[in-house]
């Protein structure tokens, strides 16, 4: 059954053609994902097929309700950022539409109300197309992958590693089709340059023709007639080659290998100890997590992971700040922050002087990694003022790997990036030899990089030693909500939504669904303590 169809699709930026598409069918039951480089017009093809914007030409004709989940939430709110896309959420299941359209459904979810997102898609009766840059989450949900690139879009059957398998296939058979390309291009030349060097010589006396020869044959007429037999020779594999079909070669990253200062003197040696840290904020009214002690060894890759408001940031600014006294790092380490706040860029200064600005790296590094993260040739001379959001955090993410650093401390490096990006930012860290510490619910990411995993949770933290697939594997209570947990989130939702308009229209009916809504709660959460 066909829920949506769209025909003949086109759209600009501008005197830019963003994307010239001919046909797209939503059928019940699709699970797509859309995925792309930023700028590709992900978001406004999902606006154009939920209805928010008209397209330049095309149609879109919808059979059911439509229900879209932005990419920009509301910032109105003394809400946390995963509080509000929870409740965004929580609103499209109540709405229960034909199909839902989700703009980075995951941005500020922690790892466990992802995988609760993933049940509750998985439950989801209509279709769904969603843009998301968490490979891990696209993995678990998604059946096709819709790839926006070179103004079209691309079909591919299956999860988004299937996606990759089939893009490899793709890229090792263009490699092999530009080695035959190249083959047969040389051959032709050497052809055509003989054949020049042949009739370059048929223009010279022969030297073994003698007088009386030369006097009955006529040498130069036999020589002028052989010359112009292979300068047509020679036109016709000129010919050939104007008509050999080209295949573009496949662009490959250079690998990165960055000087460490300190390096000798650290790798596999403590650096950091944290002892008997307590978790106290807001002048200590407020306790995150118990006293805690654990170590940092150079070259070290920790994965920092918890639910939201666990203390994962609070623990790397203390870690900063050095403002504890159980926290002590070697003076051989160098720090280098990032964060969500972009501050570190002069928007007045181009993306290669903000980069080069704290690095000892010569400038061909600074440009290999800039290339990697795709600011390619003139790229790197843009303005950072005139930059997206998505293509400054990689400007930042480039100015502090190439510092004069040690250790990476990073948080949430991965949001706002593109698929194409965080892959690119996770083979720079693979190759990194410095030590690092990340906070990231990017599942993939850390199960890629991670060699030691710390986790916050309920007031307690543990450090893990080996991998994060080793962690998720080992023998513990499962990590997914209950059905009471679902029917809480909703009931909290729907609770938060009655008291915005209570407080801006009291009404006896409001009133009674709140204090109905109340009842409701308590019943399910007083269940829970009986238990």
């Amino acid at each position: 059954m066909v829920l949506l169809e769209a025909f003949q699709l086109k759209q600009f930026v501008k005197d830019r053609m963003l994307f010239d598409i001919p046909e797209l069918l939503i059928h019940k039951g699709d699970r797509i994902g859309l995925v792309g480089a930023n700028g590709s017009g992900k978001t406004t093809l999902l606006n154009i097929l939920a209805g928010k914007l008209t397209p330049e030409k095309g149609s879109v004709t919808p059979h059911v309700q439509i229900e879209l989940l932005p990419q920009l939430k509301r910032t109105d709110s003394t809400k946390s950022g995963g509080e509000v896309t929870q409740e965004y959420i929580n609103q499209a299941f109540i709405n229960d539409r034909g199909i839902l359209f989700a703009d980075e459904p995951t941005t500020h979810l922690d790892t466990e109300h992802m995988e609760w997102l993933e049940k509750k898609l998985d439950q989801w009766q209509g279709a769904y197309v969603i843009v998301s840059h968490d490979r891990a989450f696209l993995d678990a949900t998604i059946k096709t992958i819709w790839e926006m690139a070179d103004e079209k879009i691309k079909f591919y059957k299956g999860n988004y590693t299937d996606f990759l398998e089939q893009k490899e296939r793709e890229i090792n058979h263009q490699k092999a089709e530009y080695e035959k390309y190249e083959s047969k291009k040389k051959q032709l030349e050497d052809a055509l340059k003989l054949k020049e060097q042949k009739a370059e010589k048929a223009t010279k006396k022969p030297k073994k023709v003698s007088k009386s020869e030369a006097r009955i044959t006529g040498a130069k007429p036999y020589f002028a007639k052989k010359q112009k037999k292979l300068q047509k020779t020679g036109k016709a594999i000129e010919k050939r080659l104007e008509q050999l079909e080209k295949v573009e070669k496949v662009k490959e990253g250079p690998s990165v290998k960055m000087a460490v200062p300190n390096q000798e003197l650290i790798k596999n040696r403590i650096i950091l100890r944290v002892e008997k840290v307590e978790g106290k904020i807001g002048n200590g009214k407020r306790n995150l997590w118990n006293k805690t002690s654990f170590y940092v060894r150079g070259g070290d890759k920790l994965a920092i992971i918890g639910p939201n408001g666990s203390g994962k940031t609070t623990l790397l600014k203390k870690i900063l700040n050095q403002d504890e006294p159980g926290i002590t790092i070697s003076p051989s380490v160098k720090i280098g922050y990032f964060s969500q706040n972009l501050s570190i860029l002069d928007v007045e200064k181009t993306i290669l002087e903000n980069v080069s600005s704290t690095s000892k790296q010569e400038e061909s590094f600074i440009r290999t990694v800039l290339a990697r993260l795709h600011f390619f040739r003139e790229d790197v001379y843009k303005l950072v003022g005139t930059l997206s959001g998505g293509e400054r955090v990689k400007g930042a993410l480039a100015k502090v790997f190439v510092s004069d650093i040690n250790m990476l401390i990073l948080d949430e490096p991965t949001n706002y990036l593109d698929i194409q990006a965080a892959s690119a930012l996770e083979s720079l860290l693979k190759e990194y030899e410095g030590t690092l510490l990340f906070v990231s619910h990017d599942r993939r990411l850390i199960e890629s990089i991670a060699t030691r995993v710390l986790t916050i949770n309920d007031g307690k933290i543990e450090v893990f030693e080996g991998t994060y697939h080793d962690y998720k594997n080992k023998p513990v209570e499962t990590r997914t909500r209950d059905s009471k947990e679902d029917e809480l989130l909703v009931i909290q939702t729907k609770i938060s939504d009655v008291l915005s308009r209570l407080s801006l229209e009291p009404s006896e009916e409001l009133e009674n669904e709140f204090q109905s809504l109340l009842k409701a709660k308590k019943a399910l959460t007083d269940g829970d303590s009986s238990q």
